[in-house]
């Protein structure tokens, strides 16, 4: 086992990564830029190194830095955790030539999985099945037009080396293909410096699926469940919850079975997810994430298996701890994103100091966050404050309690999109289960969100009343008025 692990990122995943050394027994070494002096998962570790000013790419993109302070601090392995260099294949190598041990699997596996076409022919070949669409990148408009009238609209355009949903583009007929080609090509060469593209079949009421893998140096390769991450906005997942509540045992067994062959095609060792596509009762390899999961709490509650732990073991070169058999599922699990945004006005960004914080708890109840009372949330990275995670005995206590958790959350001084869980929560669809990546926008969510949030507010405001107020110095009796009176502020029509 190892003595003293660097972990390459910053935030809750950051804390953690650390969380499990500690357990383990094992030092860890913190890189933290300008902006991230004072944060938790600083303080938290038991050495930081500053790596540069704010910007990621002068501070936790650099691969350079972060070798440099491995090697200075006697740094044995790196567990780059997920987002910045977790799935970058350049920075897996250079652990490898350096021989400092990079948790998580080989560069030559991320860089398989890197490039969705090339995930797709392997794929293809290992007998997984794939959504109909291109095996090759597309430039010329013709082909594109000839390949999209074959394979049947509406298409999807998605750019190689893409992720977060960054340029794809739905063509639902012949006349906006090529301006679409054009239009995703150019975003995927601004964001990512390739502008290759490809084409899938768009599929009707998508659901989106995925396995949890664990895949030891010895080839032992396992699924540990299943998860569903259908509610998202602008392709990125907000809600994901363990089990799929269209999962039965049958269809459980089927497809981890594949999510393990996906594994097993290209050698994979470590934690790692298989994401697939499911609609109307068939369902498709999508991509593979080569990284531990944000959602991977939800997982970890219903099994009781650490994976952060795993797969620090994982490379250590141990064995892995369970077999297929072992594994059992521990009622449900939901998870929702808390992020520093406005989801009133198109979700945007809310930088600035948290004022007052009060963590959610009781039975059944996980926060993985890297926040504290009086932290800037700085402007330059993923605007995620926390994880609230729920666990019941079945899916209707899991999302009783997550609402009470969500009640119990305070965080002011910053929007949050706390009001907009509570929104998907309450509503009958997603309560059924009945639940597809466009429901967002299919069940006119957001109208729910201003209710919430008025009807908060108001309760707020009766609080203050009931107290004997003056409204201008609400904020000073009860940290969430201080939340509901952005509502107002905001002139959100009723």
């Amino acid at each position: 086992m190892f003595n003293k692990i660097l972990i390459a990122n910053r935030g809750e995943i950051a804390i953690r990564i650390m969380r499990a050394c500690r357990e383990l027994d094992i030092s860890t070494v913190a890189v933290y830029s300008e902006a991230d002096r004072n944060a938790l998962f600083a303080k938290y570790a038991d050495e930081a190194v500053y790596v540069g000013p704010p910007p990621a790419s002068q501070s936790y993109l650099r691969i350079d830095k972060i070798m440099v302070a491995a090697e200075e601090t006697g740094s044995e392995a790196i567990h780059p955790g997920y987002g910045f260099l977790a799935e970058n294949p350049l920075f897996a190598r250079a652990c490898e030539e350096d021989d400092i041990v990079f948790i998580g699997p080989s560069s030559q596996a991320i860089d398989d999985m890197g490039s969705k076409i090339t995930a797709r022919q392997i794929m293809k070949a290992a007998g997984v099945p794939i959504v109909p669409g291109t095996e090759q990148g597309l430039s010329d408009p013709g082909e594109a037009e000839n390949l999209a009238a074959e394979i049947g609209y509406p298409v999807i355009l998605k750019p190689t080396a893409g992720g977060g949903g960054i340029g794809m583009k739905i063509v639902w007929k012949e006349e906006e293909i090529v301006p679409s080609l054009e239009s995703a090509r150019s975003i995927a060469r601004s964001a990512f410096g390739d502008e290759t593209i490809y084409v899938e079949k768009y599929l009707a009421e998508p659901r989106h699926i995925e396995f949890q893998i664990l895949a030891d140096v010895k080839g032992k390769t396992i699924y540990v469940s299943d998860r569903e991450c259908s509610i998202q906005r602008r392709h990125q997942k907000l809600i994901e919850e363990s089990p799929s509540p269209i999962m039965t045992p049958e269809l459980k067994e089927e497809m981890g079975s594949i999510a393990v062959r996906a594994a097993r095609a290209i050698d994979y060792k470590s934690a790692g997810t298989v994401e697939f596509m499911y609609s109307r009762g068939d369902y498709y390899f999508m991509e593979m994430n080569t990284r531990l999961q944000v959602e991977h709490p939800i997982t970890e509650m219903v099994t009781g298996i650490d994976l952060a732990k795993e797969q620090i073991r994982i490379a250590a070169n141990e064995d892995l701890a369970y077999s297929q058999g072992e594994i059992e599922m521990l009622g449900w699990a939901i998870e929702c994103r808390i992020n520093a945004e406005d989801p009133l006005n198109d979700f945007t960004p809310s930088p600035g100091r948290i004022k007052r914080y009060r963590s959610s708890g009781g039975p059944g109840i996980r926060i993985d966050s890297g926040v504290y009372a009086g932290f800037v949330i700085p402007p330059y990275y993923d605007s995620l404050i926390s994880k609230v995670v729920a666990q019941g005995r079945n899916r209707k206590e899991a999302i009783a309690r997550m609402e009470r958790a969500l009640y119990e959350y305070i965080i002011t001084g910053v929007k949050t999109n706390i009001n907009f869980h509570i929104a998907v929560l309450r509503n009958e669809r997603f309560r059924r289960g009945d639940i597809n990546t466009h429901f967002i926008k299919e069940e006119n969510i957001m109208d729910d969100v201003k209710k919430v949030t008025k009807t908060e507010y108001e309760k707020g405001l009766s609080l203050a009343s009931a107290l004997g107020a003056d409204t201008r110095k609400i904020a000073a009796i009860s940290a969430a008025v201080e939340s509901y009176m952005a509502y107002e502020n905001a002139s959100v029509e009723e």
